[in-house]
């Protein structure tokens, strides 16, 4: 029975455990580059024992990004950077993944902390946004949306295709499409979005259209032995917008055009949604493991998976193949040991480097004051909460 510390096996690739850092957003970058705050982040993830980690979300175009502070691989100079960070994932024992992405109608923004308003095209760090139909999300995003022409849209695919050659390059052994969140792919996806009414718009096989084609430019140039992966915004808790059979009709399409695994998470095409579970323990597993079953294809999922029982109770179940953990892996970067530890792995320091493991197997002092408490440490260190 596979349980969160089991190894995964997914085309030539084999991940230590079950256990993957999400791509998340940090706003450190300069020119879409890399630099040593990433390196940091990167590094200190797989040393702590996760057996996937994701950069942020990469952008495949300069106007792809969420703000001027964002990462990208649109352009050749951004390899070195990337490389650095995918030498430090694999010497600490880590399979280094990229997310491939386009902020379509949601970029040209100001960092969060700043207000995260979007910025007019006319602003210095700003720029025209685009999208399937002149729609804007509304809210914060209420600029004009430049609605793309066909010739626009194969010029997507063709920078989707160069993004993956430069990530092969870089040292990437795992690619992921982002196709959630409210960006270009799931706006392409979402009836709330695209109101096209050529071969891009309608029947949900004109709207998964976006997806396939770049699905198809990427596994040209993408290793054969390398997963082609996919975050997929699976249902805009909308009547509107997309439904979750949908999205088993869409992955059922992609699968066919060579994806490996699906990552499900929220559409975001809309800040109208009911009901709002965000708050709920896994509630994307749910639905998770309804399309694996369904369509026979390793899923992974996240939202509130950060408690190690839960996490583990999910693969154990069954019920996804993958756990993508965000914010809990920038609140502890040796969450998988503090998992393992809480779980009672028989030897939760084999996640972590042999160098490292062999002075935290070998300390000669009490168990509880390494940095890593016993789940039930003797009374008399235990300080009491208040």
């Amino acid at each position: 029975m596979p349980h969160l510390f089991s190894p995964f096996t997914l085309k030539g690739v084999t991940l230590r455990n079950r256990i993957a850092m999400s791509p998340m957003t940090m706003y450190r970058s300069t020119d879409g580059l890399m630099n040593d705050f990433h390196l940091m982040l990167a590094g200190s993830r797989a040393a702590g024992g996760f057996g996937l980690v994701f950069l942020e979300q990469l952008a495949i175009t300069k106007d792809g990004r969420t703000s001027v502070g964002c990462g990208g691989i649109y352009d050749d100079a951004q390899i070195e950077g990337l490389s650095r960070v995918t030498r430090i994932i694999k010497d600490m024992g880590a399979v280094p993944a990229i997310q491939l992405g386009h902020t379509g109608r949601k970029g040209s923004e100001l960092k969060p902390w700043q207000g995260g308003d979007q910025l007019p095209p006319d602003h210095p760090d700003g720029w025209q946004v685009v999208g399937p139909s002149a729609v804007p999300y509304g809210g914060k995003y209420k600029y004009p949306v430049h609605a793309l022409a066909r010739d626009e849209i194969k010029a997507i695919h063709r920078a989707y295709a160069d993004a993956a050659r430069r990530a092969v390059d870089a040292g990437f052994e795992w690619l992921e499409m982002h196709f959630a969140h409210g960006y270009l792919g799931s706006s392409f996806f979402s009836p709330l979005a695209n109101k096209r009414t050529d071969e891009y718009g309608g029947s949900i096989e004109n709207r998964v259209r976006y997806h396939l084609e770049a699905l198809d430019a990427v596994r040209e140039v993408w290793p054969e032995r390398f997963p082609l992966t996919m975050r997929l915004g699976s249902d805009d808790l909308n009547p509107m917008g997309v439904q979750f059979e949908e999205s088993i009709q869409a992955v059922g399409m992609m699968k066919q055009h060579g994806l490996d695994l699906a990552d499900l998470s929220i559409g975001f095409n809309t800040d109208e949604m009911e009901p709002k579970p965000f708050a709920d323990m896994s509630f994307m597993v749910e639905r998770a493991a309804r399309l694996r079953r369904e369509l026979a294809i390793p899923v992974a999922t996240s939202w509130n998976l950060g408690l190690p029982q839960v996490a583990d109770k999910v693969i154990r179940d069954d019920l996804i193949d993958l756990v993508m953990l965000g914010r809990p892996a920038l609140s502890n970067p040796h969450w998988p040991v503090w998992a393992a530890r809480e779980l009672e792995h028989e030897d939760p320091f084999s996640l972590v480097p042999e160098d490292w493991a062999w002075w935290l197997r070998n300390f000669r002092a009490h168990d509880s004051c390494i940095g890593w408490p016993l789940p039930e440490a003797p009374a008399a260190v235990q300080l009491k909460r208040a």
